[in-house]
């Protein structure tokens, strides 16, 4: 069964989806078998995998709302498997307000496609609405980029907060993956006191890889690829590579094919 991480912060522009995309590029290249969820309506981490947001059917709308086989959305890309997004997304909160068991729909979903994988990652919204509780009722845990500026904390203690709320009622597995430093700049005195004080307030939880500035990330998704395989020898593909190495190791069991 698949090792399900949430990538989850309700603030924007963190690295969510460029850590959802070039993580599992980093580990489909170490032989494991990965797939990405994208259960954010932008559907970017879609598109940074090479797959035509607007063209792309069944997608994980279809297969919440519509009842489509989760099997039939999966897409085979170079750079590991994708279930992808687009916009309609967007209304599902909405519309999963009136089905049963609303919180559990992408739980169902994964656990029919988690036989075949070593690890699920959830690219989740910037909100900590509907979605994002289906995300978290889904995981067994839960990635948090953290970006390396002023207001890098602001907001994190309503997410751990609803974090709490879905261990307690919905979801008792859920654990913290991790906290992963980004947009990390070591010229910067900002940037090494945002890292000692997310440290101080998550001791023994912040991956040893911290992923840089780099303008290669910025540019693979407009090529449709993970900085991987965009700029392999950037320090942003680097960076990746190590991360997927950490989180490897972190869970051994989780087999190369």
């Amino acid at each position: 069964m698949a090792k399900i991480i949430a990538i989850v912060n309700q603030k924007g522009g963190v690295g969510k989806t460029t850590t959802t995309v070039n993580l599992t590029a980093a580990l489909a290249a170490l032989g494991k078998r990965v797939l990405l969820c994208d259960f954010d309506p932008q559907a970017n981490a879609t598109s940074g995998m090479g797959v035509d947001k607007n063209t792309a059917s069944p997608n994980i709308y279809d297969v919440l709302i519509n009842g489509a086989d989760p099997r039939r959305g999966v897409v085979t890309t170079h750079y590991g498997d994708v279930l992808p997004s687009n916009k309609a997304l967007a209304g599902a909160g909405v519309e999963m307000i009136a089905l049963p068991d609303r919180e559990h729909l992408l739980r169902k979903a994964l656990e029919v496609l988690s036989p075949g994988y070593d690890f699920i990652f959830v690219d989740c919204p910037p909100s900590l609405e509907l979605l994002t509780v289906n995300a978290l009722c889904a995981a067994d845990s839960l990635l948090v980029p953290v970006q390396c500026e002023y207001y890098a904390l602001e907001g994190l203690s309503d997410l751990l907060s609803t974090v709490r709320l879905v261990k307690r009622s919905l979801n008792p597995r859920l654990v913290l993956e991790g906290v992963l430093l980004t947009m990390f700049d070591s010229r910067t005195n900002l940037s090494l006191q945002v890292a000692e004080e997310v440290k101080r307030h998550f001791p023994g939880q912040v991956y040893a890889t911290v992923i840089p500035r780099n303008v290669r990330l910025s540019e693979a998704p407009s090529h449709g690829k993970p900085v991987t395989a965009y700029d392999p020898y950037s320090r942003g593909a680097e960076a990746y590579r190590l991360l997927a190495e950490e989180i490897a190791a972190k869970h051994p069991t989780a087999a190369p094919v």
